[in-house]
């Protein structure tokens, strides 16, 4: 389920870069969240019983939603200059931080073998962003703080998954993005100039609401520390977008990296499997 949600999230980001070129960020986030929102309630229908959505934990689902709205508006951003690999590599890092946090915060312990293997990634992490030469992208930054927003959003997700529904999160995450960017967007927002646009649209929001179900349901079967791992797969699909779509590909210090984020993940995936915490 994890890997079927990289698919959905690949053709988001696909749809999202696509839409950058002709409308503003804030308005693609806002149409995503609202699409996102209004596909949730036609599939659920709330309305035959609204208790099964309320929250049992309000400031950690509304904490969560904010998270997903940050994660999605700087990956936006990014996504205007960078490659859809690029983005996809610095987001990978959020396997290293999830592992290394959940410890404190779920519980979760990785051992010094793991620990070793989350500083390898966060070289790779380095060779991809450049920091101080002049090869470095200024909208990396947007990319960071879209991967520290979604490892939040994700340790979240897990820590609600013991008392909430799935329903109630996937609606919840998308009404309250909904209600912060559609206002702040209003301003600037301008009519879609096609209907491929429009359909680009439509996209983002199905796309990520077929995807979120996914990773809630996928974080409610496994921990954290052992799903993480499994984002590497967004990179095959990310490639492939980027030359179909875009006609790009990843340059030599995008693919140093992501071998040695995804060289230390799967490191760390074994440790877990075989070794259990130690």
């Amino acid at each position: 389920m994890f890997c079927g949600a990289m698919v959905f999230f690949t053709l988001l980001d696909s749809a999202a870069k696509y839409a950058t070129a002709y409308l503003p960020t804030l308005e693609i986030a806002g149409f995503r969240f609202v699409v996102h929102a209004a596909f949730a309630v036609l599939i659920f229908r709330p309305w035959r019983d609204w208790s099964f959505y309320w929250t049992r934990r309000p400031g950690a689902q509304i904490m969560r939603a904010l998270m997903l709205a940050g994660s999605t508006a700087f990956n936006f951003l990014a996504l205007r200059t960078l490659r859809l690999d690029q983005t996809t590599t610095v987001l990978f890092a959020s396997a290293l931080v999830t592992a290394a946090l959940s410890g404190p915060i779920l519980g979760e312990w990785v051992g010094p073998r793991r620990w070793a293997a989350i500083i390898v990634g966060f070289i790779g992490v380095l060779i991809v962003i450049r920091p101080g030469t002049s090869g470095f992208e200024p909208a990396i930054l947007f990319s960071v703080a879209s991967m520290c927003c979604y490892v939040a959003y994700l340790l979240l997700t897990r820590h609600l998954t013991t008392t909430d529904s799935p329903e109630s999160m996937l609606l919840i995450s998308a009404v309250i993005p909904a209600l912060l960017f559609v206002p702040a967007a209003l301003p600037s927002a301008v009519m879609p100039p096609t209907l491929l646009v429009t359909g680009a649209l439509l996209v983002t929001g199905i796309c990520g609401a077929l995807g979120h179900w996914m990773l809630i349901h996928a974080h409610r079967l496994a921990p954290t520390s052992s799903l993480a791992p499994f984002i590497y797969t967004q990179l095959v699909w990310m490639t492939v977008a980027g030359y179909v779509f875009f006609r790009q590909l990843p340059d030599r210090y995008t693919l140093v990296g992501a071998t040695l984020i995804v060289g230390s993940a799967l490191y760390i995936l074994y440790r877990q499997r075989v070794h259990g915490d130690q």
